[in-house]
């Protein structure tokens, strides 16, 4: 398997990333993984549509909480041909849980846990650790990755601004006012 070190850091430690480094313009990988109800949930679920990958390694932690929920807010939001889904290696009971507690009711959030077939597929498995790296991808319509930021240092917040632009730059979204 392909890795690559030093690429992102966990409070100042250098992580190696695990998996296939995609690049923008790129066909976009599938995977497999389970909802909360541990049912398997694959990209081409999504046929047709945009796709927005948050990615966190744990819903467990105040940045990935946040992220999830700023995610889930902005779904509210979005056109019906565009989904988010949120992906980590939290067990699918925690992931229902959360989005329980938390009112996560737009965006999708799955786990990888069972065999890690997003993070590797990605290139975002965290080989020290077993989760994946905070990033953020967008996968238009035709299964194309046309956004990806993996985050250096994993305990910051990706840019949602940046993100954002590009989904309406993707879907052919008018900026808010």
């Amino acid at each position: 398997m392909a890795e690559r070190k030093g690429m992102i850091t966990m409070k100042g430690n250098r992580l190696t990333l695990s998996g296939q480094d995609i690049a923008v313009g790129s066909k976009a990988p599938g995977f497999r993984v389970l909802d909360g109800e541990l049912h398997e949930v694959n990209l081409s679920d999504y046929a047709g549509k945009v796709k927005v990958i948050s990615v966190t390694p744990s819903l467990d932690t105040p940045v990935c909480d946040l992220q999830l929920r700023r995610f889930n807010h902005e779904a509210a939001t979005l056109p019906a041909d565009v989904v988010v889904l949120n992906i980590s290696m939290d067990l699918p009971f925690a992931i229902q849980r959360f989005c329980t507690t938390a009112s996560i009711e737009k965006a999708k959030a799955l786990s990888d846990h069972r065999d890690a077939s997003f993070g590797t597929a990605y290139g975002v498995l965290i080989r020290e650790l077993r989760l994946l790296a905070r990033s953020v991808f967008i996968v238009d319509k035709d299964d194309v990755l046309r956004y990806k930021e993996i985050v250096s240092e994993q305990t910051n917040h990706p840019d949602y601004d940046k993100a954002l632009d590009a989904l309406r730059a993707i879907a052919g979204m008018a900026k808010a006012a």
